[in-house]
């Protein structure tokens, strides 16, 4: 049979170099498992999951801090504005000085407490809604509009209703864009 079908000494026998042959050795077999149906390995395989987001507390109450204490300087600046440059009693008779009376004391706390307060509702936005910042902007903007607002409604002198007004919408917009920036600098992405 020398001269029958392939090489290699007779029919039925296979060169050891042809490797068209060859069945694929145990490590490929787990290797290619899910080509060959390998009920392991289709156990073994998880689908990539969308990443979470997670908030980075600490980084958050951090600028909330720090955004609480710019809201309180932001209300001091602008009362010695108002009472130092413009002369309009705000805050106290003109006899208080250019800090004013204990109303000042008021407006700067309120500020830090308003700060504190976006913070934590930013916290709560950023682990339970889609969109966080974006409902943060609108619910921190529509109580600076009416915390900007109810001061014109009131009896004081003209003067003094602005003054106040303009000085609740800077406080207002401090404490939006800082929250929301600190918020967004906070979420990241597991």
């Amino acid at each position: 049979m020398a001269g029958g079908y392939g090489s290699g000494g007779g029919y039925g026998t296979w060169d050891r170099g042809d490797e068209t042959r060859r069945l694929p050795d145990q490590d490929q077999y787990q290797q290619h498992g899910e080509r060959y149906g390998d009920p392991q390995y289709a156990q073994e395989y998880e689908p990539p999951r969308a990443p979470k987001p997670s908030v980075d507390a600490g980084r958050l109450w951090a600028a909330g801090i720090a955004t609480a204490i710019v809201a309180a300087l932001v209300a001091m600046v602008g009362t010695l504005i108002v009472r130092a440059v413009l002369r309009i009693a705000f805050n106290g008779p003109a006899s208080s000085g250019a800090l004013g009376d204990s109303r000042t004391v008021l407006l700067c706390v309120l500020s830090a407490v308003a700060a504190l307060a976006a913070t934590g509702l930013a916290h709560l936005l950023l682990v339970s809604t889609p969109r966080p910042m974006t409902y943060l902007t609108w619910i921190v903007g529509l109580v600076t509009v009416v915390a900007a607002l109810l001061p014109l409604l009131g009896s004081a002198p003209i003067g003094e209703r602005v003054a106040t007004s303009v000085i609740h919408l800077v406080i207002g917009l401090v404490i939006s864009s800082l929250v929301a920036g600190a918020g967004a600098s906070a979420r990241r992405m597991r």
